[in-house]
């Protein structure tokens, strides 16, 4: 326990910032939320930075600062989620986005030493990940809008995952090439993400581009093609994996077909697509496998995680799909709420599984 209860503190200070990004975001759904914005006015702002940077680059943070072992790599989770929360204070923000960019340049520099330990293509890719964290946390910091740093927000989450996912995806590659052609999809990530500041008309479909022929990789090459015709967790993680990847083919098209910058609701089907269909799928897939490797303790897998996966899927495409795309403001509330429910309703299942194992 004695070594464990840090990471604890760590998970905690994430589910803060998990749970603070949905009132957000039925703050921007235009709901009531358990927290007002006349209380916290700088909330809905923040509803971006504290889902990604807050929550999940903090996840993945504290899995690298573990795989490191060393006592300095957890500065990069530390600064990354106080960074977060400081920023819903007016008079802390200054500090929070200082604490925040930080972090990001700690956790690049956690990679230093887990490449020189095994110069690994994977590692490479998650790296290139932590960089995109980076310039989002310096853009950010510098006081560019959130709209213009989703690019790099999703390319640290989609380079991460397309690491991860590569670790596993040996067991499918033959021949020497896929794992280059990876890495070099992950350089024109980045290009793309320099490309959507500089010049927008043109930076957009080379990014939707891009994230195409990452979704294509993956999907070619991820084990859970096989995996899914199993029972029990690896079906349940492969019908995630391909879901997600499924979305992404749907940002995709978002960013080759709409000219220059997405805007209303094209903006709106292309992030949520990317954060919600492709990343919070992809968490809802690797908690049963990452939390147990963080805190040392199972958390064993339930069919009743099914039902939250399956609602996050169904309310998103409604939020797309009427919302986005029929213009009804009914369709993108309720499918924007089904996604604060789903997310929630796997944290209730994950809660009550792993305490069951404990008993």
């Amino acid at each position: 326990m004695t070594r464990t209860w840090p990471r604890m503190v760590f998970l905690a200070f994430g589910a803060a910032a998990l749970l603070t990004g949905l009132d957000a975001a039925l703050t921007l759904l235009r709901v009531p939320a358990p927290v007002a914005v006349t209380t916290v006015p700088d909330l809905p702002a923040t509803h971006g930075e504290l889902m990604t940077l807050g929550f999940v680059g903090t996840l993945i943070a504290l899995e690298r600062a573990v795989a490191l072992r060393r006592a300095w790599g957890y500065a990069a989770p530390a600064l990354l989620v106080l960074g977060s929360l400081a920023e819903l204070a007016p008079w802390a923000a200054p500090a929070g986005r200082a604490a925040v960019l930080t972090g990001a340049v700690v956790f690049v520099v956690v990679y230093v030493p887990l490449w020189r330990r095994q110069r690994d293509p994977a590692v490479l890719v998650q790296a290139l990940g932590a960089v995109a964290a980076a310039c989002a946390a310096g853009l950010l910091a510098g006081g560019v809008p959130t709209d213009p740093v989703v690019p790099w927000l999703a390319a640290f989450m989609l380079l991460t995952i397309g690491g991860e996912r590569l670790e596993l995806a040996r067991l499918r590659i033959r021949g020497n090439w896929p794992e280059p052609l990876l890495v070099a999809v992950s350089a024109s990530l980045l290009v793309a993400c320099a490309a959507t500041l500089l010049w927008p008309a043109v930076g957009y479909p080379i990014l939707g581009a891009a994230i195409l022929a990452l979704a294509v990789w993956l999907l070619r090459y991820d084990i859970a093609r096989a995996t899914l015709r199993s029972t029990g967790l690896p079906r349940f993680v492969a019908a995630c994996l391909l879901t997600g990847y499924a979305w992404l083919v749907v940002a995709s098209g978002v960013y080759l077909l709409v000219p220059g910058a997405p805007e209303g609701a094209a903006y709106d089907a292309a992030l949520h697509a990317v954060f919600v269909g492709f990343v919070m799928s992809m968490i809802m897939a690797h908690a049963p496998v990452i939390l147990p490797a963080v805190l040392r303790r199972p958390l064993p897998y339930s069919r009743a995680m099914w039902i939250p996966a399956a609602l996050l899927h169904a309310t998103l495409l409604v939020r797309l799909a009427v919302g986005d795309a029929r213009g009804s403001s009914l369709g993108w509330q309720i499918g924007g709420v089904g996604n604060v429910v789903a997310v929630l309703a796997f944290l209730a299942v994950a809660l009550v599984s792993g305490l069951r194992r404990r008993a």
